[in-house]
């Protein structure tokens, strides 16, 4: 489908808690965005290379294990350093409120905590990402 925008879906780290990020990938499939999942166990290098090879719009982050201010900045520089600058970068999973800024200070455009519905996620991404 022309135009359809492509969201990787990625669990960073030694993270082994995948049902959100399942929860998510689907509900974005279901909405009609094209999504990869990255399954478990993935370097912040492997998150940076999928997005680039599969010419992704949006990275989504999933982390339940608490390294997210480690990891997620990590995803967003090498994007960055490989000149994906245009790939947006979310996030969700177990993070407390007060590092909500410092993340979106190092680029991470949303944070989605346990609680927020999918529909808020889809909604959110599409507007991001201009869709009508």
């Amino acid at each position: 489908m022309p135009g359809r925008h492509r969201i990787v879906i990625a669990k960073p780290g030694l993270d082994g808690h995948d049902r959100g990020a399942k929860i998510v990938a689907r509900a974005l499939r279901d909405a009609g965005f094209e999504v990869i999942y990255t399954g478990l166990h993935q370097t912040p290098e492997q998150i940076v290379e999928t997005a680039i090879q599969e010419d992704a719009d949006a990275v989504g982050l999933s982390l339940h294990s608490g390294a997210h201010m480690t990891l997620f900045p990590k995803v967003v520089r090498g994007l960055r350093e490989r000149g994906a600058t245009e790939i947006v970068v979310f996030g969700g999973g177990i993070i407390p409120k007060e590092d909500v800024p410092k993340l979106k200070e190092a680029g991470v455009e949303a944070i989605f905590t346990p609680g927020t519905s999918t529909e808020e996620i889809v909604a959110w991404l599409r507007e991001r990402l201009g869709e009508a």
